[in-house]
């Protein structure tokens, strides 16, 4: 057996995989409280540690890295790692694992659930009927966009990008896509305008790197199709929210469905108020069993690593 090591969690996970940590033999460090880890608790409770299981929200540089120099591995509670220096990383001989292809389903249900919010209007009329607004059935209210025979366009057309495309397609709609693979779907590839100019929905599923920073900035928002619907279920800087504010109140999009942000947990205040948005609070992976996948892979990776073993799912 290896031998016992300190293993700090910034947030507490799900039962199942602190308890695989736990049964390892390792003394565990879990960080209770619901909001984030904040910079100054990340370099605390890093230090003495052997292993680190982290969240995307947690910043993993250089000075975190020092601040442990008995780090063997980073394992992040994500499919992305946009979040780990991989190559200070490399530098201190410290492994970084990530969580990829658990919650493939999950974001791409949660991706339709807000599809459907928007292009269907379900936020508004539910908060008509709340509020007693309701004056009865009119032929005018509340009209919102048919999916049957309608494009959707991709961007990012990995793991979660297919799946949304595969309920698009069951959907009755035209799926095209740009970057990735169709997979033998029957989705054509075009480039970046031609989708943003035909689709009569936009779903964003590609990874935050420098160059789809603001990929969606405002010349990209308005030469999408008038009426047409955004859903951001990837990164939030990918859309250049200040932007979407201002094309939304031109009346240019049906609306938008986003559940990630630009600097989160802030909201972009222009975005509160309006009954064309829906807004999550980043809920992509959140079912019970995805959760626990992720966590379990996590724990697995990290225990790999400190049993002197390759882990099945490593970045850098």
């Amino acid at each position: 057996m290896a031998r016992a090591a300190e293993i700090f969690v910034t947030q507490a996970i799900d039962p199942v995989a602190l308890a695989l940590l736990e049964e390892a033999g390792h003394a565990v460090r879990v960080r209770s409280g619901p909001r984030p880890c904040s910079r100054a608790e990340l370099l605390a409770g890093v230090q003495g540690a052997a292993g680190l299981l982290c969240m995307l929200t947690e910043r993993v540089d250089a000075e975190v890295l020092d601040a442990a120099p008995g780090l063997r591995v980073v394992a992040n509670h994500a499919v992305g790692y946009e979040n780990l220096d991989l190559e200070a990383a490399r530098a201190r001989g410290v492994v970084c694992t990530n969580t990829p292809g658990v919650l493939t389903a999950a974001t791409a249900d949660l991706t339709w659930a807000l599809l459907l919010a928007v292009a269907r209007r379900v936020a508004e009329g539910d908060r008509l009927v709340r509020a007693g607004r309701w004056e009865g059935w009119h032929p005018l209210m509340l009209r919102g966009l048919e999916l049957e025979g309608a494009r959707l366009g991709v961007v990012g057309m990995g793991r979660i990008g297919r799946a949304v495309a595969r309920r698009a397609l069951a959907f009755g709609m035209e799926v095209v896509h740009t970057g990735g693979r169709a997979g033998g779907l029957p989705a054509a590839a075009v480039t970046l305008e031609t989708l943003l100019e035909t689709s009569d929905v936009v779903s964003l599923h590609c990874p935050l790197t420098p160059e789809t920073h603001h990929l969606l900035d405002e010349a990209a928002l308005c030469r999408m199709k008038r009426g047409a619907v955004l859903v951001n279920t990837a990164r939030g800087p990918v859309v250049d929210e200040a932007a979407l504010v201002r094309v939304l109140q031109d009346g240019h999009l049906l609306g938008a469905g986003l559940d990630v942000f630009e600097e989160e947990p802030r909201v972009h205040p222009g975005l509160l108020g309006r009954e064309d948005v829906v807004l999550l609070p980043h809920l992509g992976s959140a079912t019970e069993a995805t959760r626990r996948r992720m966590g379990l892979m996590a724990a697995r990776n990290l225990l790999a690593v400190l049993a002197g073993e390759a882990p099945p799912d490593r970045v850098g």
